[in-house]
């Protein structure tokens, strides 16, 4: 019933669009600051995997996730120097705009969980929260914004080049 009203309502689509924007402002102004203000992740990886989520028994409750940031993250840390901040901005341009919104809402939530399994907290939780009440939304959520006419211009598009691909496979 809840995910009906969020998909589906025009006062839910209200809603959403001022947590788009709340959002999306958080995003995009982190991601500016990072893009202009010389962002470096190799401390933050190095200290995450020094310093990593502990469980009860003093071992790392996610230890794929320290695995993960050894072995890939730290040696490509210009890749990620580079990516964070882009998909920072990106992900709060598109919530902000309204456009691709839930491909947008999807990036920021594997950034939120990147970060918590990190270990950082901060605004993350409350992120992730607001984050999943716009991807359950799905195109409601961008209802007022671009996605009212970049969703179907990609779907009418997308469907007939999938016509155009199944009359040749025949």
């Amino acid at each position: 019933m809840f995910v009906s009203f969020l998909r589906e309502n025009k006062l839910a689509a209200g809603i959403l669009t001022a947590l788009r924007l709340f959002l999306g402002y958080s995003w995009m102004t982190a991601g500016f600051h990072k893009l202009t203000g010389g962002f470096d992740a190799t401390g933050f990886l190095k200290g995450a995997v020094a310093n990593p989520v502990t469980g009860p028994d003093g071992g790392p409750v996610y230890g794929w996730y320290v695995n993960f940031l050894e072995s890939f993250a730290i040696p490509n840390a210009d890749l990620f120097n580079f990516l964070i901040p882009l998909g920072e901005f990106l992900v709060g341009l598109g919530l902000i705009l309204g456009c691709l919104t839930t491909a947008a809402m999807f990036f920021g939530l594997v950034m939120n969980f990147s970060f918590v399994l990190a270990g950082t907290v901060s605004h993350n939780p409350t992120d992730i929260f607001l984050g999943a009440i716009i991807l359950f939304a799905g195109y409601n959520a961008g209802h007022y914004g671009l996605d009212r006419w970049v969703v179907p211009f990609l779907n009418k598009t997308i469907l007939k080049k999938a016509g155009a691909t199944a009359g040749k496979a025949a």
